[in-house]
């Protein structure tokens, strides 16, 4: 992107596009409303005695356009400076806002009914003076747009008039023709100032200020090069490159916070290559990167080992958990993207049977990436069934009630960006919550209640879901339950979908259609469903011989338990033990689960009613004999 000067054939070539609609338009409005992006940095074209294209405040970009139309002057008003007449400190203009305002008092703060006669004096001037008059932080001059104060009322009903009542001025110079003293109204949302005073009023004109495309942060980043002394980037093919990925990286950012981002990596003497890790700790407000740990490969590959022994049963998923989590590590998820710099560190889906440890495996991933299960972060997504749930997720709008709180998900991840954030039943969610999951997933970030913007890029994101157990019955699904009398078809007209004893191959190409099923034809969202690409992990049934290990893993934890509660030496014979892990394991249904709910009740309820009636001693040893059920209620022999 270039930037030229302005000529006076061409009315600002160069400048900003909302810059070139507001000059376009001077001789039809004479009021405008500016919105949106406000405070940030504005390309503006070199100075007249030439150099390098500019970096000026949208105060300064205004008059610099405004001055090239033949405007003496620009004065502005804020709450808290009062009145300014721009540019400082320039003897013309402070006389051409005399001739038009009088003498007013320095660092004036007007009252709502003296500003009145200002605007007045500036749209209709008693002389052929050309300004411009700013009402800075207007979104503060009601209290509110709905009900406001009789003095407020009063001044925008005023001004609604003046608007329509506004003279042109004629002057010598660029542009002899008449222009109208525009009165520029600088508002955070157009919804700021009263409704009634735009509508239908076709004297005011709203501008919207967009944030800064990649063009312009293009163009910027070869600017801000000059801060690491290279004056010339096209000739420097590897700092044009950098510029490149500094823009890229800058997405979702204004040109301002790339001139902060430019000084943080100035202070701590990182080079223009290295911009983008600056980047990142301009956004997350974090210096420590655990992704950047050179010990994080050396976990990830004893993880091989180790989280096969934590999620038995599950060679496949957990291959390919831990492939996905090698790409996060080196920094590749998405990389086939344009832009992918911003996107999740990883993404999963993972579906399957109940009981069979996604739960489990993602408690797995985040001890081994972070060292630490505490920053693992999970939402059952039961809960967020109502349409209007979402709002704890990112907080209430402004005006509601929990609105200065913000919401469980954002301020989370705003509180620690590095995390592992587990979305429970996914399905079980409300559609227009999952919405919300595609700019997650697209972007990496969110914008909450109060308007602040959340970065998950250095986030796994974990989905869990039980879709593809059943799916709806078809005609001959129902008509052959009822022939056969097996049951097959559920009270709710679903088909189990998937048995115990089928194929790996089989029960997760079953999965994978139900969930692409549901995601295109039942909530219509494909689009989600592309997010999440071919992340979809698939769980098995769990086998005779993993429910042994899982079996033999829950009771030595029961073991464990009593030793160290009580100090006592719990064993259980070889025959009794054979006969509860029979009991233990008869249903596999309930998956892992399961298996932990029948210890429960046939070994862990049973031994608390025999120890809780016995005089405890520490290192007693305590032999389990035998078990005998009696109308349903487990019985210990011990010894």
């Amino acid at each position: 992107m270039s930037i030229e000067s302005p000529t006076l054939g061409g009315r600002l070539t160069g400048w900003p596009p909302f810059i070139r609609e507001l000059d376009a338009t001077l001789s039809v409005h004479s009021q405008y409303v500016l919105s949106g992006n406000l405070y940030d940095s504005f390309l503006a074209p070199p100075p007249e005695g030439g150099g390098a294209a500019q970096l000026l405040p949208l105060r300064d970009l205004l008059w610099e356009s405004l001055r090239s139309s033949g405007f003496s002057c620009m004065i502005v008003y804020d709450p808290v400076d009062g009145l300014q007449v721009l540019p400082e400190g320039d003897e013309e203009a402070a006389q051409a806002a005399e001739r038009l305002l009088g003498k007013p008092p320095k660092d004036e703060k007007p009252s709502l009914e003296a500003l009145t006669k200002h605007l007045a004096a500036v749209a209709r001037p008693a002389e052929n003076v050309r300004a411009a008059f700013v009402l800075d932080s207007a979104s503060r001059i009601a209290r509110t747009p709905t009900e406001m104060e009789p003095a407020e009322r009063d001044f925008f009903r005023f001004c609604a008039k003046l608007s329509r009542t506004a003279r042109p001025v004629r002057v010598t110079g660029a542009r002899p023709k008449p222009l109208y003293n525009p009165v520029l109204w600088l508002v955070e949302r157009p919804g700021d100032l009263p409704p009634w005073l735009t509508a239908d009023n076709e004297n005011i004109r709203e501008i919207t200020i967009p944030r800064p495309h990649l063009g312009d942060r293009q163009e910027t980043a070869r600017l801000l090069a000059r801060a690491f002394g290279i004056s010339d980037v096209e000739a420097d093919p590897a700092a044009c490159t950098a510029c490149d990925a500094f823009a890229e990286q800058a997405d979702g950012l204004t040109l301002q916070s790339m001139i902060e981002v430019t000084r943080l990596a100035k202070e701590r003497n990182v080079q223009l290559a290295d911009l983008p890790d600056a980047v990142r700790t301009y956004k997350l407000g974090v210096l420590d990167n655990p992704w950047s740990r050179g010990h994080l490969r050396r976990r990830v590959l004893e993880g091989e080992k180790r989280v096969p022994e934590r999620v038995i049963g599950q060679p496949q998923a957990v291959t390919k958990t831990l492939d996905i989590l090698k790409r996060a590590v080196l920094g590749l998820s998405g990389a086939q993207a344009t832009r992918s710099g911003s996107r999740p560190r990883g993404v999963l889906f993972f579906a399957g049977p109940t009981g069979t440890g996604k739960t489990e495996l993602a408690k797995a991933i985040t001890e081994l990436v972070f060292g630490d299960e505490s920053a693992y972060l999970r939402f059952d997504m039961s809960e967020f069934s109502g349409e209007g749930s979402g709002d704890r997720l990112i907080g209430s709008p402004p005006g509601y009630v929990g609105h200065e709180a913000g919401g469980e998900l954002t301020n989370a991840v705003r509180e620690d960006p590095f995390r592992v954030i587990l979305f429970d039943e996914i399905e079980k969610a409300h559609p227009r919550i999952l919405d919300k999951f595609l700019q997650i997933l697209e972007d990496g970030r969110l914008t909450d209640g109060r308007g602040n913007t959340v970065h998950f890029s250095e986030s796994i994101l974990i989905f869990t879901s039980n879709l593809g157990m059943f799916v709806p019955a078809s005609a001959a699904d129902i008509t052959a339950s009822v022939t056969t009398g097996r049951g097959d078809v559920n009270g709710g007209g679903r088909v189990r979908n998937i048995h115990p004893g089928m194929d790996y191959e089989e029960i997760e190409q079953h999965i994978k259609d139900a969930v692409a099923d549901h995601f295109t034809e039942v909530l219509n969202r494909p689009e989600l469903l592309n997010r999440f690409g071919d992340n979809v992990v698939v769980f098995d049934f769990i086998g005779a011989e993993a429910a042994d290990k899982i079996f033999d893993l829950q009771f030595a934890n029961i073991c464990r338990r009593v030793a160290d509660e009580h100090r006592l030496v719990l064993a259980v014979r070889g025959e009794a033990l054979q006969t509860l892990r029979e009991w233990c394991t008869a249903e596999l249904d309930k998956g892992g689960r399961g298996i932990g709910m029948a210890l429960e009740s046939h070994f862990v309820n049973p031994l608390a009613r025999a120890l809780f009636d016995r005089e405890l001693v520490p290192d007693e040893r305590i032999t389990v004999t035998g078990l005998r059920r009696e109308g349903g209620i487990v019985h210990l022999e011990l010894q």
